[in-house]
């Protein structure tokens, strides 16, 4: 599974950038984030082919 990986804006919230990642990556970006006090959003990634 991969999940969007967006960091927030520490002002208002909004998305600054983002990144799609595995699963298994997601627990390493988490805690980077936590340890520099970053706000992410996680989500799911669309996988639906167009």
């Amino acid at each position: 599974m991969r999940f969007e990986i967006m960091r927030l804006d520490d002002v208002d919230g909004t998305a600054v950038d983002s990144t799609v990642v595995d699963a298994a990556s997601v627990n390493r970006i988490v805690q980077r984030a936590a340890a520099v006090g970053q706000r992410i959003y996680i989500r799911p990634a669309d996988t639906s082919a167009s």
